[in-house]
């Protein structure tokens, strides 16, 4: 199966890979592996009527959840089922308790819980299904060349959309904390510790906003529909990321000599 390749870490990595993304994509979803488990999504997810179908065939779940980078819940079929039976409609539905948006997300575009219409059949889905889990497979194999590049293709790819959305500026912030990918992201990008997020999470927001309003001269998250911005963050990230890397580096080099110098 073809590897993304990203010949060096940093700013120098991400723009290689951005220039290279159309070819280096098309290369990957090419592959056998990915191709059967497209294929078999497009010609059978139609069929599917329930919830407990769609968990029960462990090949188009492991699509399904690819799609919406849910692919660790795979062995979760149970959980699975009650976020999708359940929906988003009312509001203490099991996909609407998470802070993670990616649950409402996946219940929302099958459509299986009451209130909802069932999506799987319209022509549109398979395919619309299968380029989100082709693109997030994508992602998953650049981190394991390099774990900061899938956070910044992720970044890229859902900034703008967050952004967007139509929700008061603190929701659109506590959205994104608990969004793993993206907090992750800010956290490196706005220079916070590790243990930041042990805090109160009223404090962590008041930071984010603060540490953003120095950063990027405001806290008002819908600024990032502006694609420029959002490479900003990115390339923020990338530097201190890769600074932060280097210093870990070095901080083991220098325990080791340490250690073999006998103290």
């Amino acid at each position: 199966m073809f590897q993304p390749v990203i010949p060096i870490g940093g700013l120098g990595g991400w723009r290689f890979l951005q220039e290279t993304y159309d070819s280096q994509f098309k290369a990957f979803t090419q592959s056998a592996q990915l191709q059967r488990g497209s294929d078999y999504f497009r010609e059978n997810i139609g069929a599917i009527e329930t919830a407990e179908e769609l968990v029960a065939d462990r090949r188009l779940l492991t699509v399904a959840l690819g799609a919406f980078g849910l692919q660790d819940d795979i062995n979760s079929q149970f959980f699975i089922r009650k976020i999708l039976e359940e929906g988003s409609v009312n509001d203490d539905a099991l996909a609407n308790r998470f802070s993670d948006p990616r649950y409402k997300e996946m219940s929302q575009a099958f459509g299986f819980g009451p209130g909802e219409f069932l999506k799987v059949g319209e022509p549109v889905f398979a395919e619309a299904i299968i380029d989100r889990y082709e693109t997030i497979e994508f992602e998953i194999a650049a981190g394991e060349q390099n774990e900061a590049m899938r956070f910044a293709l992720y970044a890229e790819r859902e900034m703008g959309l967050l952004a967007g959305e139509d929700m008061s500026n603190d929701a659109k912030w506590f959205t994104l904390m608990g969004e793993p990918p993206l907090r992750s992201l800010f956290e490196t990008a706005l220079n916070l510790p590790s243990a930041f997020g042990q805090i109160d999470i009223d404090q962590q927001l008041g930071v984010f906003k603060e540490r953003a309003n120095k950063e990027f001269g405001s806290d008002d998250l819908s600024i990032f529909s502006d694609p420029e911005l959002v490479q900003e963050l990115i390339t923020k990230y990338v530097v201190r990321d890769q600074i932060a890397q280097f210093n870990n580096s070095f901080s083991s080099n220098a325990i080791a000599l340490t250690l073999l110098r006998g103290g």
